[in-house]
């Protein structure tokens, strides 16, 4: 332990020494990233999308552009090798930018130089490779550096969710990350390899293998974790020292209290992007020791004046672009989500899409209870969510294959309730003397009747438009069929995983929350179009979603998420507003111009 403190000493006093360029380094990567990378990408593929007329890409219709779109998945696949560039091109610069900076030497122009040397040794064959070895090695990368390029890609909470229920599919997991995380650590220096040593991938990850080989990873792999408490420790004592200190501002007359905590704010930023690009920077010290040697100089490089007086203007934008986003956050009006009850219960209050429980949850007053309708097969609608009844009622019968009496005979058990399956004429009818608010989700089969949608609007639309309901489906044909039949339903697509952002006729979205970012948020509501996460049972979760301004947040916990409303909403002094930012930031936050 004595060798890691001196380690990060040593390197915390390099650090210091250069703090500035470090910063410059990091930041400017990252704006590039922000402010360029992305939003070129997301106008290719939306360009691309388009001109193939496709409102969306998910896993529904794959297939479908693969087999008919031959031309826009060339393009898509070509975009994608372009990405897999660009993340290689960052990584490359921050560390050729650490190595320039420790030795004192190099520019601007001589680091993108380099950078494309680095680039430039890839073949075709290797961005195979680095796809896969990107993706071992993205929870490791973060903490050397955040980048949203590589954050994007993560497995759906709700997945995991689904197989931590079951023991055997709890073990494949286990197994699974163990996998990932030996591959991983063995590979963490592949990518040192490639940019110092300018070897090939097929390579250089043999290489890391051997070089970590014979416990040699453990050092590496606990060096990372000492370093990253280390840094989240440092950064939860200076935070609450400024929030203690903005309390006291608080008292302050007029505006200067307001003034106060737009500058606490904005340090509260820097510090958050100082600790961040020093355990960067600690970080690469400790990956790049077994395969690069630096010569450290006593200072910094020397900086020419064309180079200062582009930092002292990029400073100077983003300054005012900070200061005047933190007034605009710290002054702007809290808005509360709408709550929604997912599948009619809260706090496991009965059993699931059943009238007992939508009573119940009703007196916790959500503004909607989201519920599932499946057609039977005599073309009825019965409230079921799973497409087989055994689970729930112990038949191993999916509702298409049993009429609506028939499943209405039956009995369902959940959460040591029991209840008997509702019809959706018995529900609907339940909901309007509540006066209760329906989030209908339209469940669809292969063996669907080809007049369903016709059937549900003729049967349901006037009723639904009536009582103020709202309808949503995973199923893009069920959202599209219902706005050409009735154009005045509210209807939700729901999307379990951000893969872009997409152009339908839809006039909201239901997003799984661990792939929904505040840029998404913020494209859907410049169209006009609501947002809604689901499922959010954590109350840390359901404040990042406020933050992020979704416009409601479905849940199994109604409870909880009514109490962290009442929270989110509480928080109005300044010093409470900064708290809550830092409590609810996400750690990949993308950039707020």
């Amino acid at each position: 332990m004595k060798s890691i403190y001196n380690e990060i000493r040593a390197g915390s006093r390099e650090f210091l020494k250069n703090w500035w360029q470090y910063l410059t380094l990091f930041v400017s990567v990252d704006l590039v990233i922000q402010l360029v990378v992305i939003p070129v990408f997301r106008f290719i593929t939306t360009f691309v999308l388009q001109e193939g007329e496709i409102p969306f890409v998910s896993y529904q219709n794959v297939v479908t552009i693969v087999s008919e779109h031959p031309l826009v998945v060339v393009c898509l696949l070509l975009e994608l090798l372009a990405l897999l560039l660009v993340i290689y091109w960052q990584f490359a610069i921050v560390l050729l930018g650490v190595r320039d900076i420790r030795q004192g030497k190099g520019g601007v122009r001589q680091l993108l130089l380099e950078s494309g040397r680095s680039l430039r040794q890839l073949r075709f064959a290797s961005l195979a490779i680095l796809l896969g070895y990107f993706v071992l090695v993205i929870p490791f990368a973060d903490l050397v550096f955040r980048t949203p390029l590589l954050s994007k890609v993560q497995i759906p909470a709700f997945i995991l969710d689904y197989m931590t229920r079951s023991s055997l599919l709890l073990t494949i997991l286990i197994v699974f990350y163990t996998v990932m995380l030996v591959l991983g650590v063995r590979f963490l220096l592949a990518l040192p390899l490639m940019v110092y040593r300018e070897q090939r991938p097929k390579l250089a990850l043999p290489n890391s293998w051997r070089l970590t080989r014979g416990g040699r990873w453990w050092p590496l792999l606990l060096r990372l974790i000492i370093i990253g408490l280390l840094s989240g420790a440092v950064m939860v004592v200076s935070y609450g020292v400024m929030v203690g200190f903005q309390l006291i501002l608080d008292m302050l007359p007029g505006k200067l209290a307001l003034a106060s905590a737009i500058l606490n704010l904005s340090l509260v930023q820097l510090l958050s992007e100082f600790f961040s690009v020093w355990t960067g920077v600690l970080a690469i010290g400790i990956l790049t020791r077994p395969v690069a040697t630096f010569t450290s100089q006593p200072g910094p490089g020397r900086v020419s004046r064309g180079t200062k007086r582009a930092l002292v203007i990029a400073v100077s934008l983003v300054s005012l672009v900070t200061l005047f986003n933190n007034g605009l956050y710290l002054t702007e009006e809290l808005r509360r989500p709408v709550t929604i009850s997912h599948r009619g219960v809260a706090e496991e209050n009965g059993v699931q899409n059943t009238i007992p429980a939508l009573k119940k949850t009703h007196q916790l007053h959500p503004d909607y209870v989201e519920m599932d309708v499946h057609e039977t097969k005599d073309h009825q609608f019965v409230v079921m969510h799973d497409e087989n009844l055994k689970e729930l009622a112990g038949v191993n019968k999916a509702p298409y294959q049993l009429t609506l009496k028939q499943l209405t005979h039956l009995t369902a058990h959940e959460n040591g309730y029991r209840a008997k399956i509702a019809s959706f004429d018995d529900y609907l009818r339940t909901a309007d003397r509540l006066h209760q608010k329906l989030l209908i989700e339209v469940k669809t089969t292969p063996h669907d009747s080809s007049g369903m949608l016709k059937n549900f609007d003729r049967r349901y639309g006037t009723t639904i438009l009536r009582h103020h309901d709202q309808v949503q489906s995973l199923d893009y044909s069920v959202v599209k069929g219902l706005k050409k039949l009735d154009p005045q339903l509210t209807v939700l697509y729901i999307q379990p995983y951000n893969f872009t952002y997409p152009n339908t006729a839809a006039d909201g979205y239901s997003m799984e929350y661990s792939t929904l970012t505040h840029d998404f948020i913020n494209l859907a509501h410049l169209q006009h179009k609501q947002v809604a996460a689901w499922t959010v049972n954590d109350t840390d979760v359901m404040q990042q979603m406020m933050y992020n301004h979704v416009d409601g947040i479905i849940t199994d916990n109604l409870a909880d998420l009514n109490d962290a409303i009442k929270t989110y909403e509480s928080r109005q002094s300044y010093a409470q507003r900064i708290l809550n930012y830092i409590m609810v930031i996400p750690s990949n936050q993308e950039f707020e111009p």
